[in-house]
């Protein structure tokens, strides 16, 4: 039996019991349905293998040797990792289109007993989705930026605000990546592909009667692109802006960033990245500052050479209104907590809780 795909509410609501992902490991770690296992029945060598001899030498001499690879990974995620699931397990199987891969190895689930079915389309259903989603359609969204020169802990205020109630989008959560010349240090960034579906499955979870917060970015984060539907939404938002002084931001970029601190060569790369922008003689400054450890210093040094005149220069070309000006004192735990308050005392959230 295959499944069509409507939509991920959906596929929720049909109480499959596993989403198993048949496609090689690379496949999978570029992109995969929400909640998806991986349980690939090639590798990606025995993929590229099984396709060279597809094309190059017998297609039928490729599906022989692919039946038995299939046949052999899959006695394997049996024997490893399924001997616990009952009479009544009921998953989902799904490869590129939901074709003999998927439907290879829910034949053997289903030989066992199992309530296996393949996915119809496989993935491609599902990215399918998250295209017309991103890319053909407008987001039916009330979306509020939330603005700010860089160290006024605007990622903070909008997990305070999520917490509190209020309907956010963590954009540099979802991106792994904090926005800035020093923001990947979170680790490797999903694929596009990967983060895009990690987009849809956030949205699909809100509300569009209640406004959306989500954090003001430029039309990349890091490596990332933004899909054009949140770009454009983003684009045009009005926004509530965060200011702090300058010492305040320091003192708390200097916390946000003492794990990067500590990776001195780590830190010392990035900086001299920074040279054709901000000259030789202003990055040698910031240099000598991190080695004598003099970290608010130097986060006030980027702050007053770098961050704040490229913002300013975008700050002057944005035409979006302001709903307001929130001043966000000393950025500690207490300043943070007041202010996400403040955003959600203002009449756009207020009226909607």
């Amino acid at each position: 039996m295959a499944h069509r795909f409507t939509d991920l509410s959906a596929l929720r609501a049909a109480g499959f019991d596993a989403i198993i992902d048949v496609r090689s490991p690379s496949e999978f770690a570029e992109d995969r349905l929400p909640g998806a296992v991986s349980m690939p029945v090639l590798s990606d060598a025995e993929r590229a293998e099984v396709g060279t001899i597809y094309v190059q030498d017998s297609p039928f001499r490729a599906r022989k040797i692919g039946a038995a690879l299939v046949a052999r990974n899959a006695a394997r995620h049996i024997e490893e990792r399924l001997m616990g699931e009952g009479g009544g397990w009921r998953p989902l199987v799904y490869c590129w289109r939901g074709g003999q891969r998927s439907g290879s190895f829910t034949s053997i689930l289903q030989q066992i007993g199992w309530r296996a079915e393949v996915l119809d389309g496989g993935y491609r259903t599902w990215r399918r989705h998250v295209v017309a989603g991103l890319y053909d359609a407008e987001l039916p969204f009330r979306v509020i930026r939330l603005d700010g020169f860089t160290g006024t802990a605007k990622t903070d205020v909008l997990k305070r605000v999520g917490a509190l109630g209020g309907q956010v989008l963590d954009l540099e959560g979802l991106a792994r990546h904090r926005g800035s010349i020093l923001g990947d240090i979170d680790g490797a960034q999903p694929a596009q592909k990967g983060f895009e579906s990690a987009l849809v499955e956030a949205l699909e979870g809100l509300d569009p009667a209640r406004p959306l917060l989500v954090e003001a970015e430029s039309a990349r984060i890091g490596a990332l692109r933004l899909p054009p539907a949140l770009w454009v939404a983003m684009r045009d938002a009005p926004r509530i802006v965060l200011e702090a002084a300058p010492e305040a931001r320091a003192r708390y970029l200097a916390r946000q960033y003492a794990g990067l601190v500590a990776d001195r060569g780590g830190l010392t790369r990035r900086l001299n990245g920074l040279r054709a922008l901000a000259g030789h003689a202003t990055v040698d400054g910031w240099l000598g500052l991190l080695e004598a450890g003099e970290t608010e210093a130097l986060a006030r040094g980027l702050i007053e050479a770098h961050y704040d005149p490229a913002y300013g220069r975008l700050r002057r070309e944005d035409g979006s209104p302001v709903i307001a000006r929130l001043e966000a004192g000393a950025l500690d735990v207490a300043s943070i907590e007041a202010t996400a308050r403040a955003v959600l005392a203002l009449p756009d959230f207020a009226k909607s809780g």
